[in-house]
């Protein structure tokens, strides 16, 4: 995901400052980690200096000095581009973290110390992360008063995580010749 094109798709909505920002990303995206002030912040400086906002004015009513961005005609051109463009599907070929650490730990075996070099290991305790997860996440969805967004979002998680999960079944079955050839001279 873009931060840049994330904001600039809040700022194409309305005018706002760097607080105002990330709070709507925040609200509107609840899955997602929440940006920090500072990448908010680095973000409008960048979206400035490219052209694709443009400080719109400033305001201090009793408080601190806040700018007021918004969105340039560039910036709309920019927004309407990303849009436009199909995300790519994960290559194939794709090294995971989850995949990347079995085949680590079957190179590294016991030199690891500590059984961090079991497989086995390893994804059974991925897979009940992944179950912790699925259920904070199905908590989430749950909820009488979530959001659209929220359930949306979460139910975007869970699919992911539920196909880990059948990834995670489908390797512990395949340990065995994975190691073999893994380990192979």
């Amino acid at each position: 995901m873009s931060t840049g094109h994330v904001l600039l798709g809040l700022l194409a909505s309305e005018p706002g400052h760097g607080y105002d920002l990330k709070r709507r990303h925040d609200e509107r995206f609840p899955q997602a980690r929440p940006l920090a002030y500072g990448q908010v912040y680095t973000t409008l400086q960048r979206l400035v200096r490219d052209g694709l906002a443009e400080v719109d004015g400033t305001q201090s009513e009793g408080g601190p000095e806040r700018t007021t961005y918004r969105v340039t005609e560039g910036g709309k051109q920019a927004l309407r581009k990303w849009l436009s463009e199909v995300a790519p599907p994960a290559p194939v070929t794709a090294a995971n973290e989850i995949f990347s650490k079995l085949v680590v730990a079957m190179l590294a075996g016991e030199a690891t110390g500590g059984g961090a070099g079991d497989p086995e290991t390893y994804l059974r305790a991925q897979r009940a992360a992944h179950l912790t997860r699925m259920r904070e996440l199905t908590t989430v969805k749950s909820d009488p008063g979530a959001s659209l967004s929220a359930v949306l979002s979460a139910d975007y998680a869970i699919t992911h995580l539920d196909a880990d999960l059948r990834w995670m079944k489908n390797a512990a079955q395949r340990l065995g010749a994975l190691a073999e050839e893994v380990t192979s001279p």
